[in-house]
């Protein structure tokens, strides 16, 4: 067995379970990347992945390896990417084990990230927000919980592993309505909430009567709602709603949108992006400022602020008859 086999296995136990405390999501990415390369590297060398050295996996097979991930597996340059900063991961920690292949280890940690297309987000009009939440049949018990379901994502902004997360204990209702939930990276945020969602949540959770530690936006038979299942009835809704609003069969609406739409009237009221990148546990004001592109408004109101310049509309005139005469030739 080469160097790099347990180089491997001890940055998997080691370093992402031990000292990162990696999340179970970022280990299964992680893992799926890893698995990816070693096949290929097996393709491209005709080693097992066992029998492997690090010197194998060089800047040149790396590189045939990315480029494999993009033309032949289709993945997009987001993916790409994420699967490169795996593997700059794993170099990084065996640059501190294998100083003897440092040379192969920098010239993979060189390799730069692809910049790919950064396309505007979308976000909720005031109209389309209202179609949406009369969607749900509140007749039904489902209807109940989708209405409250959307309008909970909709005035917090919480993701979808966030919103699926939320127990009948994270939610207080008394002086000061909030919701107490464990963000991406394990953070741990409080989000304010409206006198109208906390009325509607109170209304649910008494319907709801679920113990501390149960889901409060349960399935049918009780269980934690997954991600697709939050993806299908936002579909849903949608569709129903467009048939009132047209202007949502415009708009590519994912649960990602409604992440947007929170801080997006943040900005329309005129919250600091400061406080609105810490309302959503972002780690830095610049993840933030997708929100401020997105919404046209507010350029809008700022080139209203501005002085146009002084310009007289018009064409070029020649001020001489000979002048003219060239300009015609």
């Amino acid at each position: 067995m080469s160097a790099l086999a347990p180089t491997m296995q001890a940055f998997f136990t080691e370093r992402l379970q031990g000292q990162r405390q990696a999340s179970p999501h970022t280990i299964a990415a992680y893992r799926d990347t890893f698995r990816l390369l070693l096949a290929f590297a097996e393709q491209q060398t005709g080693k097992t992945a066992s029998r492997l050295h690090v010197d194998d996996l060089n800047v040149r097979l790396i590189t045939a390896f990315l480029d494999h991930l993009e033309h032949e597996r289709a993945n997009s340059t987001s993916t790409r990417n994420a699967r490169l900063a795996a593997i700059r991961s794993l170099f990084n920690y065996a640059a501190l084990r294998h100083p003897e292949h440092a040379d192969t280890i920098a010239r993979v940690l060189a390799i730069p990230p692809k910049r790919g297309p950064r396309p505007i987000v979308t976000f909720l009009s005031d109209e389309e927000i209202d179609a949406l939440l009369a969607a749900p049949d509140r007749d039904r018990w489902t209807g109940r919980r989708d209405h409250a379901l959307l309008l909970t994502m909709i005035q917090t902004g919480l993701r979808v592993s966030e919103l699926t997360g939320l127990r009948c204990a994270d939610v207080t209702l008394g002086t000061g309505p909030h919701l107490h939930c464990h963000g991406k990276g394990r953070k741990q945020r409080v989000s304010p909430l409206t006198p109208q969602t906390a009325a509607v949540l109170r209304v649910w959770q008494h319907e709801r009567a679920g113990n501390p530690d149960e889901p409060l936006f349960p399935t049918s038979r009780g269980g934690r709602l997954s991600r697709d299942a939050v993806a299908w009835l936002l579909a849903k809704h949608v569709a129903t709603a467009a048939q009132g609003c047209a202007s949502l069969d415009a708009k590519t609406i994912s649960p990602h949108t409604h992440c947007v739409t929170p801080p997006r009237c943040a900005l329309n009221a005129g919250v600091d992006i400061t406080v609105i990148a810490l309302w959503l546990g972002h780690e830095s004001t610049q993840t933030a400022q997708i929100y401020l592109h997105a919404d046209l408004a507010l350029k809008e109101r700022a080139l209203a602020r501005t002085a146009p310049p002084n310009t007289v509309p018009g064409r070029y005139r020649p001020p001489d008859q000979l002048l003219a005469f060239l300009e015609s030739l």
